[in-house]
């Protein structure tokens, strides 16, 4: 009692720069934490959440005496960003539709209620706060498959980095300029008609997975590593269209369609408490969405032009996470080549396998190296040779390498 005494003595503006600065700091660690180790980050995702949870329904409790204390309207949207941020990076984690739909209300709310509008071209750093939202709701709207958002989101993008650059002349945009272009080209290469039926698997257009003949022993697809390595692809951020259509095609569409809101959308009629918190009168959209009779969505590494040491850390950590009955699908998106006449079962760009059957890849250097020879086939296995991949460096330096998949499939 004596303990919640004290408290109350100190001002409301000390304890809540004090929640600021403990969110900040645990923020600042796992905002560029690997989203495919989620055995290891999985418990402190949940305790930096716990401090954010916290720190919004102090702020809303306390929003009268701390805006007199100074509290700016930016500053609200920027925890409302952060939180944002979490769901997301956590739907990377785990692929759960719950997560990414959470981000997308917070997100949302940061819009509508307008918290970096104000002063937003008296001060660059306010501007740049704002840059990255719109590019990380982009994202989002995209994954979420919210199409109309995103076009009110690029023309938003697209004014606000016209506009910066006649208030702030000395300062170069070029960075989003290029944000703008690259947008702009992915929503060309990927056209509404492409969206007219979800890529991600739907119970009301497909067949149920009961329905579905399963093998002697049950497999799911647990985990799958969709990497990317064309030259100057389309891409928006380090999200390529080949590994975006991928991340959807391996979903299970909630309810069977489009996610559909029910009733008014948050931004309407107060489903969202005051400034975009999560309030007892807002729809749970997360349940909404969960259809219990669906298996989970199997959780997903996006890479972009990784290194080989990259690659093949995130390979390694995948397949030591692997449960028993989990299978991995590994995508590789980059130019191939049949460099050996070796007979070969296929040259497909994707795998399978599980933890006794595991896809072994090697590197090879380019055809002319002593050290291309094919291995040798071990034991009473099926052994054959797919063509390679090429997987160079960035840009033009280093010796490009060629990935080649050696299988060994297991007889009976």
């Amino acid at each position: 009692m004596s303990q919640q005494q004290q408290q109350s003595n100190i001002p409301v503006s000390e304890v809540y720069w004090s929640l600021v600065a403990k969110a900040d700091k645990k923020f600042s660690k796992i905002r560029d934490l690997p989203y495919y180790e989620r055995n290891r980050y999985g418990t402190y995702f949940h305790k930096v959440f716990k401090v954010y949870t916290q720190l919004w329904k102090f702020q809303q409790e306390n929003r009268q005496k701390l805006v007199e204390a100074g509290l700016k309207r930016w500053e609200i949207g920027d925890i409302a960003s952060r939180i944002g941020q979490l769901y997301f990076g956590q739907y990377m984690r785990t692929s759960e539709a719950s997560y990414l739909q959470e981000s997308y209300i917070f997100y949302e709310a940061i819009l509508t209620r307008e918290y970096f509008k104000d002063g937003v071209f008296q001060d660059l750093n306010l501007v740049n706060k704002q840059l990255r939202f719109l590019a990380r709701f982009l994202t989002v709207c995209l994954v979420l498959g919210r199409r109309e958002m995103v076009y009110q989101l690029v023309n938003q993008l697209k004014m606000l980095v016209d506009e910066c650059k006649r208030t702030f002349q000395e300062t170069d945009f070029k960075e989003w300029k290029l944000v703008v272009q690259e947008i702009a080209k992915f929503l060309k290469a990927d056209p509404p008609f492409m969206n007219i039926r979800p890529l991600r698997y739907s119970i009301v257009l497909d067949l149920h997975p009961d329905s579905i003949a399963n093998t002697k022993r049950k497999l799911r697809l647990s985990d799958a590593i969709l990497c990317s390595y064309h030259p100057n692809e389309i891409k928006f951020s380090e999200l390529s269209l080949d590994t975006f259509r991928m991340l959807q095609c391996l979903e299970w569409e909630p309810s069977g369609s489009f996610y559909q809101f029910s009733g008014a959308h948050s931004s309407g009629n107060g489903n969202i408490a005051q400034n975009g918190a999560p309030g007892p009168s807002r729809v749970n959209y997360s349940q909404d969405i969960t259809d219990p009779t669906l298996p989970p969505n199997p959780c997903k590494a996006v890479l972009y032009h990784p290194s080989i040491t990259h690659f093949m850390a995130v390979l390694a950590t995948v397949c030591e996470e692997l449960p028993p009955d989990g299978a991995l699908l590994i995508y590789l998106s980059a130019s191939g080549s049949n460099v050996h006449a070796v007979p070969s079962l296929s040259c497909a760009g994707t795998c399978i396998c599980n933890s006794e059957n595991m896809a072994k890849i090697s590197f090879h250097s380019p055809p002319e190296s002593p050290n291309s020879s094919p291995e040798q086939s071990k034991g009473d296995c099926l052994h054959y040779h797919t063509g390679g991949l090429h997987i160079g460096a960035r840009g033009n330096g280093g010796i490009p390498k060629r990935i080649k998949t050696n299988t060994q499939l297991k007889s009976n």
